[in-house]
């Protein structure tokens, strides 16, 4: 979905945690290598076209490397309580309000 704000990630590959599938989707995409932490929500989401999604959102508090927007639009560091300014995907939005509002990490 264009133009809509998103956290990095992608699908998880056969035979992949979803913990190593977000340290591959990070080095893909930003080139850095992160530290997975805790999972800190997961969500389940039914879009009106019918199509659902799985997310599965993790900590990372730690990386190396220098971070290179290779796909995206564009890249922003944000503070938690500015998220809700971003027009994110519908499956972020109550993590997007929990992060705000203090609840998670």
């Amino acid at each position: 979905m264009s133009l809509k704000w998103e956290f990095p990630g992608g699908k998880i590959e056969s035979g992949e945690s979803a913990e190593r599938a977000l340290a591959r989707e990070l080095d893909e995409e930003l080139g850095i290598a992160a530290v997975i932490g805790k999972r800190v929500a997961r969500v389940r989401h039914k879009y009106r076209n019918g199509g659902t999604i799985d997310l599965q959102f993790f900590a990372v508090r730690e990386f190396q490397g220098e971070m290179e927007n290779r796909i995206f639009n564009d890249v922003r560091w944000a503070r938690l309580v500015e998220l809700p300014g971003y027009d994110f995907l519908a499956a972020d939005l109550g993590l997007i309000r929990d992060l705000s509002e203090g609840k998670l990490l």
